[in-house]
């Protein structure tokens, strides 16, 4: 996935320049998102990519919502679709694939911060995928001369937490075309000695739960 990054970088940049989708004011460029991929992929976060006719055209990832250990259940998405792509069906794959890998991972919401309430498409998206809109923050960020209402659903569906492997790549099927998922497995880490640390952040968890329930 990381050969991606420029197809990535391109994307985000878009968001940056022309939307509210993120509130950066400056596009980074490929080596700040290459840090960023792997700091999340390192670990054990979802960051996934998908290609429609060939082509690098959407990405989506997942991170914690808040680093407090009180939050470790809970993580944040983010889902950027090319803007010649969009309304195919390819953001939909990308977060129905994503909640998919969280819930596997021991995680059990999601939450969606999403920057502008304008932000119809993205707004629609999520309530399709089970999300429930469960506040407005009204004008926390400002961009483009104005200040932005941030409405942020949140999925609170409560799932398995099982832990499970997940495949390095996965196809789902649209109509006329597939669109391809590039995922980083976590099963690489576990051929060092280093077991715990090696564990996902919701595997590590459940890890320390159980020791604490276990010897407490």
């Amino acid at each position: 996935m990381a050969a991606d990054i420029s197809a990535i970088t391109t994307i985000y940049a878009h968001a940056v320049r022309h939307g509210t989708a993120t509130f950066e004011i400056e596009a980074p460029g490929e080596n700040e998102m290459t840090d960023r991929f792997r700091a999340l992929t390192e670990a054990g976060f979802p960051y996934l990519v998908a290609e429609y006719d060939g082509e690098v055209r959407g990405y989506a990832y997942a991170g914690l919502y808040r680093t407090r250990v009180g939050y470790r259940y809970t993580l944040e998405d983010s889902i950027y679709v090319d803007p010649n792509c969009q309304g195919r069906g390819i953001g939909r794959a990308l977060i129905d694939d994503l909640l998919s890998q969280a819930t596997g991972r021991g995680f059990r919401q999601m939450i969606a911060i999403i920057g502008d309430s304008e932000q119809a498409a993205s707004i629609a998206l999520h309530r399709a995928a089970g999300f429930q809109i469960v506040g407005t923050f009204a004008a926390v960020g400002f961009k483009f001369g104005r200040y932005g209402a941030d409405a942020t659903p949140a999925w609170a569906r409560c799932k398995n937490t099982a832990l499970a492997r997940h495949e390095a790549e996965r196809s789902i099927n649209c109509p006329q075309h597939a669109i391809k998922f590039m995922s980083v497995p976590n099963d690489q880490a576990r051929c060092g000695n280093h077991a715990v640390d090696s564990l996902s952040p919701g595997e590590r968890w459940i890890f320390f739960d159980a020791v604490y329930w276990h010897l407490g």
